[in-house]
């Protein structure tokens, strides 16, 4: 059983595998979170600028990976939903993030504080 509620500084670290599980349950959340997020920038693309699916898919990889658009945007409902899109992703790149490293850092400041 993984659980996400992280132990309170006193008591004893999880067991490493139990460390490691707790590591791919939040690594597999986060590429979930990123594949629902790619899925709505195919989505909004392909009904906001009408383009292919493939066009759409290399538009919306790109903002979410920070590279930014690829093709020129013609409507103005196409420039809204990037430019929200584009701070949606800002801020799913920082969950993502956070998700990640939570249990690495936990794991440290718990050790740390143990051994003070």
């Amino acid at each position: 059983m993984v659980t996400y509620v992280f132990e309170r500084r006193n008591q004893k670290p999880i067991s490493i595998q139990a460390f490691l599980a707790r590591l791919m349950h939040m690594l597999l959340l986060g590429i979930l979170i990123i594949a629902v997020s790619l899925f709505i920038g195919i989505v909004g693309y392909r009904h906001f600028e009408n383009m292919p699916w493939i066009d759409a898919y290399v538009n919306a990889a790109m903002i979410l990976s920070g590279m930014g658009p690829v093709d020129t945007l013609h409507t103005n409902e196409g420039k809204i939903f990037a430019g929200s899109y584009a701070l949606f992703s800002g801020i799913i790149f920082l969950v993502v993030i956070a998700l990640t490293l939570a249990p690495i850092f936990h794991r440290f400041m718990h050790k740390f504080h143990l051994q003070a």
